[in-house]
């Protein structure tokens, strides 16, 4: 048995240990909504009737009716809104206290891929019904988008990028901080350095079953001894990058930090910028002119802060330091970018800075930084599916749509931080919380 198939089975394995039951088929259902925010940014509607058929809506209707055989779910008394996305993700990974480095080398896919089958759920159960995930393990990431699609285990709907492809050296290289003389036959399969090796790179992760590709032009700040502020990816191989990815139908997500590693990505034609700290006024035109997305991840920003704070003992000292350097920075682009009329997708970066589940502490920060709530939850909406590429299924309560509603029992518009607690969640017509509790299957 090869290595992708152990970590399938391992994957499939951790589903079965998970698993309380597969999910009841869909039938007719007619949710009767008291208040109605359908994920376009128009107004809210009052007393509505979401009528689905097996997995997708067919109708939205006004007042409360009852379709003949349709079971009526009551939400008359809370509003309701599309399931939620988070467009960076980073599902299969969690936060282990103490010496990173011990982690990094004595954690394998095989835990991951257990330990997933729980992230998944909470993510799911907190209302986000679909995820980009923007870097994993490969077979571990497609085995667990498998299995959630086969309804094995809950979890959102998984666009899945795979192993991020990264220059030498850069963010993305597990091989930094490290004894040089370690080796690990999967700590080179992701890194560039040259134009031919991002093609083969591209058209390997699409024969993997990766969905979007990410690269790093830039340093970070969880990694070891790259700069964030500097260009580390080549112009030549970004474009390689971007010209194949595209070919194939695939979009790419860049991990930018530095001025001119984001506007050099975005002149190449990149989909989207992920955090883009050090972006100015003649990047936002940029981002403007090629009709890029900002995901600014606002939370894993301030977590990351309050951990370095609070706790430095568990990071190593170069994250610590630029964590200082860069984050408040970060978080202070997002206002700047949403004033100059950037377009901004939902995105937490959650990988255990913050809990899976907590995905919805973004929208304080976005809401903090000047978005207004509908536009914060329009960005992880419709702004959110479109970047993914996928407004016909998801990001929207219309007809033709997925069955991924939720709700929550106050007004969101008027305090977003409701969304931090969801009542209900349906994701293709299927009930997974109701009243608040698990609906256990």
């Amino acid at each position: 048995m090869n290595l992708r198939n152990r970590m399938m089975a391992a994957a499939g394995f951790a589903a079965v240990l998970a698993l309380t039951g597969s999910p009841a088929a869909a039938k007719d259902l007619a949710i009767h909504a008291g208040r109605l925010i359908d994920g376009t940014g128009k107004a809210v509607r009052e007393k509505v009737t979401i009528v689905i058929h097996d997995d997708r809506i067919i109708a939205v209707e006004d007042g409360f009716t009852a379709p003949k055989g349709a079971e009526v779910i009551d939400l008359s008394a809370s509003t309701v809104l599309p399931g939620l996305i988070d467009d960076h993700v980073h599902i299969t990974q969690g936060f282990h206290k103490g010496d990173p480095i011990h982690t990094a080398v004595t954690h394998t896919g095989y835990d991951e891929a257990i330990e997933a089958t729980n992230y998944a759920r909470d993510t799911l159960l907190a209302g986000f019904t679909s995820a980009r995930d923007c870097g994993a393990e490969t077979e571990v990431i497609v085995a667990l988008k498998r299995q959630i699609n086969a309804g094995v285990i809950p979890g959102p709907r998984l666009w899945v990028a795979g192993k991020p492809l990264s220059p030498t050296g850069g963010h993305g290289d597990d091989a930094n901080g490290l004894d040089p003389e370690l080796e690990h036959p999967h700590w080179t399969e992701n890194l560039v350095d040259s134009p031919e090796a991002g093609r083969k790179a591209v058209r390997t992760l699409r024969r993997d079953g990766a969905d979007l590709i990410k690269i790093m032009p830039s340093g970070g700040v969880a990694s070891i001894g790259d700069n964030p502020a500097i260009q580390l990816m080549a112009d030549d191989e970004i474009k390689a990058i971007i010209e194949t990815a595209h070919s194939l139908g695939m979009k790419v997500a860049a991990h930018a930090h530095g001025k001119q590693a984001i506007d050099h990505t975005i002149a190449l034609g990149v989909d989207s910028i992920e955090h883009g700290t050090y972006a100015d006024a003649e990047s936002y035109t940029l981002f403007k002119e090629h009709g890029t997305y900002l995901v600014p991840t606002q939370l894993v920003g301030a977590k990351i802060y309050e951990h370095a704070k609070a706790h430095p003992e568990d990071l190593n000292p170069d994250t610590v330091r630029k964590t200082f350097e860069v984050i408040p920075t970060m978080l202070k682009n997002l206002h700047d970018a949403y004033a100059a009329g950037v377009k901004i997708a939902f995105g937490t970066d959650t990988f255990g800075m913050s809990n899976h589940g907590e995905n919805a502490q973004e929208f304080k920060l976005m809401v903090n930084a000047g978005m207004p709530p509908m536009e914060a939850i329009k960005a992880a909406t419709w702004n959110a599916a479109d970047l993914i590429g996928d407004t016909k299924d998801i990001g929207t309560v219309q007809p033709g749509r997925y069955a991924d509603i939720i709700a929550v029992d106050a007004d969101p518009l008027k305090d977003v931080t409701v969304l931090e607690h969801v009542a209900f969640v349906m994701k293709g017509g299927v009930v997974y919380k109701a009243k608040g509790a698990t609906v256990v299957r």
